[in-house]
């Protein structure tokens, strides 16, 4: 269990518990007695807390923990339980550690390399290998030492299509597009019929995308109306999540936390730019369309380590827990009825 994570989850014990007592029937506890199945869950909790103060003691290094120890916490924060950074998005590289055979001194070396072959053409193979090889930067990201704009400058290969999909590959171990792009298409006809038949306020606000549908848009199109009709389905503010713009009179990035710009032109119907603000900053454009941009950014906010906007909560967790499947067990009760929905 240590190898994959020094935290695991009560659906993760749970998990190894079904396996343990499969392989070996003799260790199960009868269904009628009064622990049943805690029993066993409650000595894996205490088991693996053990081994991690274990860990400690012999200073075995293991990024996960350093990260947690209460000398590495301010003074006033010294406390085990407080600011304890885990996994809470169902990330299976978490905080690896480093290569075998590499320091914090060679990885340093790495990150120096890897920002001459990033101003090299046609050069992404070397940049992967590289990024793949410098986990200190996860440190970095966890640790919460850096800030966004600190963070494109040393490591301007993670703010690109490419690099934030490997990224989430390297910590999810999933294909990030190809998952949400699948999973969006496969709920879109259940979704409209779920729109259609909403009456009221909400249906008069629902009635413009469902128009764009019903005609023949280009399938980015097709899927930033579904993406939008979404979010006002689930009660919260297209807007709080796009900025839409007419050519040349963009607004300014630094008004903005975390935002999807959508750039149109009068002329055309598909949006002539789409990029990512981050922090005031534009870190992605060029993303192609709207549906890619939120994909894109779900990719930004695992490989950074970002929390959800408050006002966005239900939206972001249905492309986690829907679009990805990540963590899907443990849902809101808003998205389980929008999930129950969407099954039936």
């Amino acid at each position: 269990m240590f190898y994959y994570t020094a935290y695991p989850t009560g659906f993760q014990r749970l998990a190894v518990l079904e396996a343990l007592i499969k392989k070996h029937p003799c260790l199960g506890e009868p269904q009628t007695s009064f622990s049943g199945m805690y029993g066993w869950q409650q000595r894996l909790t205490y088991k693996m807390a053990n081994y991690r103060s274990k860990m400690k003691r012999r200073q075995v290094p293991c990024p996960e923990l350093d990260v947690n120890s209460m000398k590495g916490k301010p003074p006033g924060e010294r406390n085990p339980a407080k600011n304890c950074k885990r996994p809470k998005r169902a990330e299976v590289n978490y905080l690896p550690p480093h290569p075998s055979g590499e320091t914090t001194n060679s990885l340093e070396m790495e990150r120096q390399e890897l920002l001459n072959e990033v101003k090299k053409r046609n050069n992404n193979k070397v940049i992967q290998e590289k990024m793949c090889k410098t986990s200190m930067r996860r440190l970095e990201v966890v640790s919460g030492t850096q800030a966004a704009e600190d963070f494109t400058e040393r490591w301007p290969a993670l703010f690109c299509a490419d690099g934030i999909t490997e990224e989430f590959r390297r910590i999810t171990t999933i294909s990030l597009e190809q998952s949400f792009m699948s999973k969006l298409d496969a709920y879109t006809p259940k979704l409209l019929a779920l729109m259609k038949a909403k009456g009221g306020e909400l249906g008069t606000k629902l009635r413009p995308f469902l128009v764009k549908l019903s005609q023949n848009q280009s399938i980015g199109m097709r899927r930033e109306a579904v993406i939008r009709s979404l979010i006002l389905y689930l009660g919260e503010k297209g807007e709080e999540l796009f900025e839409d713009c007419q050519g040349d009179n963009r607004s300014d990035a630094t008004e903005h936390v975390l935002k999807i710009m959508v750039v149109h032109d009068a002329a055309e119907e598909d949006p002539v730019d789409v990029s990512i603000i981050l922090e005031g900053r534009e870190v992605l454009h060029g993303c192609g369309n709207a549906a890619k941009a939120c994909a894109l950014l779900m990719g930004l906010i695992y490989a950074l380590n970002l929390a959800y906007p408050q006002t966005l909560r239900y939206t972001f967790e249905v492309f986690q827990k829907l679009f990805l499947e990540l963590d899907g067990m443990k849902l809101s009760p808003k998205v389980q009825a929008l999930k129950s929905k969407l099954l039936t």
